[in-house]
């Protein structure tokens, strides 16, 4: 298991602190969010590959396996939700099971 909320004292941590999975890959459940480009929205209708999201919105994409932040129940790699940008420069909290991303 990866940094989640019961693990992390409340902090991100460098990467590969804890063993890869089983491809080698580090970090891909917990310690933070990947904030994407893409706006958050419905998905498309029908197979696509690659969509971009839609052209404008209010809230960001975000992917990954949950964070530092989370319980340890969103730190799957299925995890997907948006945030909405504050004028602080950080996300709200509202989204994606909570916790702070820094914009």
């Amino acid at each position: 298991m990866g940094w989640y909320s019961g693990n992390s004292g409340n902090e991100t941590h460098p990467v590969a602190q804890k063993r890869p999975n089983a491809w080698g890959l580090y970090d891909m459940h917990g310690n933070v969010w990947e904030w994407c480009s893409d706006w958050y929205g419905p998905n498309p209708s029908g197979a696509v590959t690659d969509p971009a999201g839609g052209a404008s919105g209010d809230d960001r994409v975000l992917r990954g396996g949950g964070s530092w932040y989370n319980l340890a129940r969103f730190c799957r790699s299925a995890g997907r939700g948006g945030r909405e940008r504050r004028g602080d420069g950080r996300a709200s909290l509202e989204r994606s099971g909570g916790g702070p991303a820094v914009w």
